[in-house]
């Protein structure tokens, strides 16, 4: 069973993309405090993210 195939995965990595892009705007010079906020729902994204990668196929999660 490839990574690929698994809906967990390929819903983890959307949400890995979606978390990362999220973060960037706050990088700016002249972010402001709504992009600030924008890191909480990235970092979450993210997390949730590479935790539904990691617990995708059988064993012990990496």
């Amino acid at each position: 069973m490839g990574l690929f195939s698994s809906r967990n995965a390929l819903i983890g990595m959307a949400l890995m993309v979606v978390g990362t892009l999220a973060m960037l705007p706050s990088l700016l010079p002249g972010a402001t405090q709504v992009m600030s906020y924008a890191l909480v729902f990235g970092a979450a994204a993210l997390t949730y993210g590479t935790w539904l990668v990691g617990t995708s196929e059988e064993g012990r999660p990496v």
